[in-house]
């Protein structure tokens, strides 16, 4: 008998003995992968589909055996790897199971002829194992590619769903099905977790500013949902209350570019009302300039970007006649009024800040007084003056003004009415 003649009687016997060699491969891989197939109910691959994958595989490599110059079938293998994925079988564990399968034909052709005793079967045996392993090792290539590719697919598929979870709470515009409960499940965040809203400048047409964000938030336990638009990179990120500054850190680390972040929220309705925040926080950064910037936590300043048409008015009337004054007094009388007013009040502090003296900071503030017709020891008027103060602060991200920027401490950019002659 030749060696061809050897091959074939191999294959002709595997042929037949198929069955019962994906039976013997999977009693192998339940003995010794408990992740990849425990029983019926449990394993991620069911009994019967895991004998029928192996048999397909099996035939492939008995027909490569029985003619060993013929193209070699890797059909069954590439739909083995697109399906595991989206079973969500760990690949390692895919491959582990397939050598197990391809190692039960060739434990069962050893003992096959074995037990004939035919010289000449040894010898094609011999010449089998060389087909089996390069079969063993071209399967596991296409299978692999197969796999990668739906995972990526499936990533992709995953991706712009939550890209458009993500769109709907920003807009506070859900499906007609779906509300926030079911939104929250879909972006998997705790019942029981804060919520901020992130409002990142893109580098460029839709080019990510916080690169691979989610993924770096979710290695520290910070669920996260992201949607790219052309000039931002918006989020929404929840986290328990007690990590709050490390969840900003995070984040700092990242921003490279102009980032605003809202304050704090529990409730997911809320989304709309704190990406307008977020997007005054990034407007109150210097143009150009990287960095995190949060949100004032103050109701007040939540207000005048809410209702900016409200601030516009509250400026102007309540400021007026500061802002019409000469560029370089009205900088200092501003400047004067901010810091007083984050020094809770004290001349003292302010004109430590300031690098002045506190008899400087007093003068400056009785002029506002004069100027405005307000008095700073009267609660109501100081609300007013602290009031406009803010709507200032905040007029870049508003768009209270129309022309003539000026900085205000800290950089913050805004607008004013351009300056009447006297």
């Amino acid at each position: 008998m030749t060696r061809q003649d050897g091959r074939l009687q191999l294959a002709a016997w595997a042929e037949k003995n198929i069955s019962r060699l994906a039976d013997d491969a999977c009693a192998h891989v339940a003995e010794r992968i408990a992740t990849y197939y425990r029983d019926r109910e449990s394993g991620l691959v069911s009994l019967d589909e895991l004998r029928q994958s192996f048999a397909h595989n099996l035939r492939a490599v008995v027909a490569a055996i029985g003619d060993p110059h013929a193209q070699l079938d890797l059909g069954a293998s590439e739909r083995t790897g697109r399906r595991r994925a989206k079973q969500g079988v760990p690949l390692p564990e895919v491959l582990r199971a397939y050598r197990i399968c391809f190692a039960a034909l060739w434990d069962g052709l050893v003992e096959h002829a074995q037990r004939t005793r035919q010289p000449s079967l040894i010898d094609a045996l011999i010449a089998t194992a060389g087909v089996i392993w390069r079969f063993t090792d071209e399967h596991a290539v296409v299978l692999t590619e197969a796999y990668r590719a739906t995972t990526a697919e499936l990533m992709l598929a995953e991706q712009r769903r939550r890209s458009a979870v993500v769109e709907a709470v920003l807009t506070g515009r859900p499906g007609p099905e779906s509300g926030p409960w079911e939104a929250a499940a879909l972006l998997g965040f705790p019942a029981d977790a804060l919520l901020i809203v992130v409002a990142a400048e893109t580098h460029g047409l839709a080019k990510e500013s916080l690169v691979n964000v989610e993924q770096r938030l979710a290695e520290k336990g910070f669920v996260s949902g992201w949607r790219l638009t052309p000039a931002q990179q918006l989020g929404i990120v929840s986290f328990h209350e007690e990590r709050e500054q490390e969840m900003l850190e995070t984040l700092r680390g990242y921003a490279s570019a102009r980032t605003g972040v809202s304050p704090p929220y529990a409730s997911l309705p809320e989304t709309p009302r704190a990406l307008r925040l977020a997007r005054a926080a990034l407007a109150g950064l210097e143009p150009g300039q990287a960095g995190l910037r949060t949100f004032d936590h103050s109701p007040l300043a939540a207000l005048v970007v809410y209702e900016p048409a409200e601030g516009r008015r509250l400026a102007e009337n309540v400021l007026g006649e500061v802002l019409r004054q000469p560029a370089e007094d009205r900088e200092l009388l501003l400047e004067t009024l901010d810091m007083y007013l984050e020094q809770s009040g004290s001349a003292e502090r302010a004109a430590t800040l300031l690098y002045c003296h506190p008899n400087t900071v007093r003068n400056r503030l009785r002029r506002i007084q004069e100027l405005t017709g307000r008095s700073l020891t009267e609660p109501m008027h100081v609300a007013e003056l602290a009031a406009a103060a803010y709507a200032l602060r905040m007029a870049s991200a508003t768009a209270l003004w129309s022309s003539h920027p000026r900085r205000l401490p800290g950089g913050t950019l805004v607008h004013q009415p351009p300056e009447e002659s006297h």
